[in-house]
């Protein structure tokens, strides 16, 4: 019963906070962060406060992951947890995190927080610890206009890093997300698949291609999992097919895979980041895939990079409920440099 109130509560406070994003729709994302993170700290007690808040340059902050992190049933994530917050507290944590990722990444996101109920029916307590509470704020030095500052919402399958400089994003990654199942096969939620796009248009990306520019895309191994736990990505030199050697219709679909990454967020954030990629060229974007993309149960992995940045994308692991090749993880780096820090760094 505990379990299915907090996903309940998830739910509704989506609805909440998007009666809030259309009363906010005209202010910046920097702005609405800001705010959000003063309301935030403002409603939690000093013990509450003590574990949301980091110095700004406390390691902390780039101590990223994505899995299950616990010790004995206990979570070992820093940060205070959705499930240790009254509902007013929640919702101003969740605001924060609408305020980044804007309504489509905070429907995927809090979608994510939900699955977790999922898994812990099909896991009947066999696995890690499964609770949607298990997701956590944190707030790097003191939000403001003026200042350095950043933020984290993190938990299983999601990790959004935000950095601000003087009322300004300067940062949106690492960015995260999950999903088991990728698709739900069973259950009352069957059907559901909630990363679309992390899916949907590299198969057709793929499935455009001829036979002699699939012998360039496909790799012999396939990639292998996002490196959390670090500043700055360690990208190498791009490898598959470049956009200069796509027609027009698969330029198109190449820059759709970017799009569907960028739109996790803010749209302000996604035209910033959309912006960097157009100034660099879809001609030097490399598309490289292992794998049987979109066929279920085959497993796959896919990476796009371009100058600025790099997309990780990999589902080779089964489900909560064993169905093979149905659980994916997606990230988006900043080659130049992740939490604002610049690269070699």
């Amino acid at each position: 019963m505990k379990l299915t109130r907090l996903v309940l509560s998830l739910v509704a406070l989506a609805v909440l906070t998007g009666v809030a994003y259309v009363n906010q729709a005209t202010e910046t994302s920097g702005t609405k962060m800001t705010a959000a993170a003063e309301k935030f700290l403002a409603v939690l007690n000093a013990e509450q406060k003590a574990k949301a808040t980091f110095a700004f340059d406390d390691k902390e902050r780039l101590n990223w992951h994505f899995v299950p992190l616990e010790k004995d049933k206990k979570s070992t994530r820093k940060g205070l947890s959705l499930e240790e917050m009254s509902k007013e507290q929640k919702e101003a944590a969740l605001e924060i995190l609408r305020a980044g990722a804007g309504m489509d990444g905070f429907n995927k996101a809090t979608t994510i927080m939900s699955l977790e109920g999922i898994l812990l029916d099909a896991e009947k307590g066999s696995g890690p610890t499964r609770n949607p509470g298990w997701y956590f704020v944190s707030v790097f030095g003191t939000p403001s206009k003026t200042g350095q500052w950043g933020w984290r919402v993190e938990g299983h399958h999601l990790s959004l890093n935000f950095t601000m400089d003087k009322g300004a994003i300067v940062s949106a990654t690492p960015a995260f997300f999950g999903a088991n199942p990728a698709v739900a096969q069973n259950g009352d939620k069957k059907g559901l698949r909630t990363l679309p796009e992390a899916e949907l248009p590299a198969k057709e990306l793929f499935d455009a291609l001829s036979a002699d520019q699939k012998k360039v895309v496909v790799q012999a191994k396939g990639f292998g999992e996002p490196a959390a736990r670090t500043a700055v990505h360690k990208g190498g030199d791009p490898v598959g097919l470049a956009g200069e050697k796509m027609n027009d219709k698969q330029k198109a679909l190449l820059g759709k895979i970017v799009e569907g990454y960028a739109h996790r967020m803010a749209p302000d954030v996604a035209a910033a980041q959309l912006a960097e990629v157009k100034q660099a060229g879809l001609d030097k974007v490399y598309f490289a895939l292992s794998g049987t993309p979109g066929e279920q149960g085959k497993p796959y992995t896919y990476r796009v990079q371009g100058p600025t940045f790099i997309i990780e994308f990999i589902n080779e692991q089964a489900d909560g409920y064993k169905n093979p090749a149905n659980h994916i993880h997606s990230s988006l780096r900043n080659l130049k440099g992740d939490f604002g820090l610049a690269a070699g760094k």
